[in-house]
């Protein structure tokens, strides 16, 4: 469903992104690991456009997004967003609207549906948050979990083909923590496409279908979670495992 190829990147002569490929299957949750400064959340970003890539391609269904400055890109770009949707570390959240409100405004102002319509799916999402009961209420009212949960339904509200997910519980304690994973787990098992980005090995280990392991702008090692967990091929992936269990 999504496939990257050859994606370089760079800022000014610092190369952040050495020719990364991978692809990603429809209901697949793919999870990025890796040190900070590998090029997980760039590597994330390039997808929908938040960030820009110098060469390569990336293919989102039948949609080919090419490199900044190519013909096409914008459109391409456009496509992409209608279908696949974004979490952030940072909520995001309007604060000067509902909860309901802030899972509205994308459906009712971008896809131009009727309000009823979205108001009925928008509150079912609440439900499957847990936080119907917190529909009228402002995001500044809410903890950090809660925020992010309504984050990922605003997401949901648009109908996304996949999500991506960039390290959304990097803000939270574990208890909220626990809380956003169960949403996100609950999402995997009903086939949603995700690619995360994340430091949470328990989350890669029991929701993950393949576990890509970035360092220094490349692709050190790919495979399932027992796979990456249980038997590392290289030494990179074994002193990041050892790293995090000391931590």
């Amino acid at each position: 469903m999504i496939q990257l190829q050859n994606i370089v990147k760079s800022y000014g002569p610092h190369l952040i992104l050495q020719g990364v490929s991978m692809q990603v299957k429809k209901g697949e949750v793919c999870v990025l690991l890796g040190p900070s400064g590998g090029g997980k959340s760039t590597l994330l970003r390039t997808i929908n456009g938040l960030e820009t890539f110098e060469s390569g391609e990336i293919r989102v269904g039948e949609i080919v997004l090419p490199p900044t400055g190519a013909a096409g890109r914008e459109s391409a770009l456009t496509q992409i967003r209608q279908r696949v949707g974004m979490v952030f570390q940072q909520f995001h959240l309007f604060p000067h609207r509902t909860v309901i409100q802030n899972v509205m405004e994308a459906p009712v102002h971008v896809l131009r549906r009727p309000v009823e319509e979205v108001r009925t799916q928008a509150m079912a999402l609440l439900e499957r948050v847990g936080l119907g009961h917190k529909q009228d209420v402002y995001p500044g009212s809410l903890s950090g979990g809660q925020q992010q949960r309504v984050a990922i339904a605003r997401t949901l509200a648009m109908n996304p083909q996949a999500i991506l997910f960039d390290e959304p519980t990097s803000a939270l304690d574990p208890r909220m923590t626990a809380e956003v994973t169960a949403v996100m787990s609950d999402l995997a098992r009903d086939g949603q496409t995700m690619i995360v980005v994340t430091h949470g090995l328990g989350f890669a280990r029991a929701v993950g279908h393949t576990v890509h392991l970035l360092h220094a702008g490349t692709i050190a090692e790919s495979g399932t979670p027992g796979e990456i967990f249980e038997n590392p091929q290289t030494d990179v992936t074994r002193a990041f495992l050892s790293d995090l269990h000391k931590a």
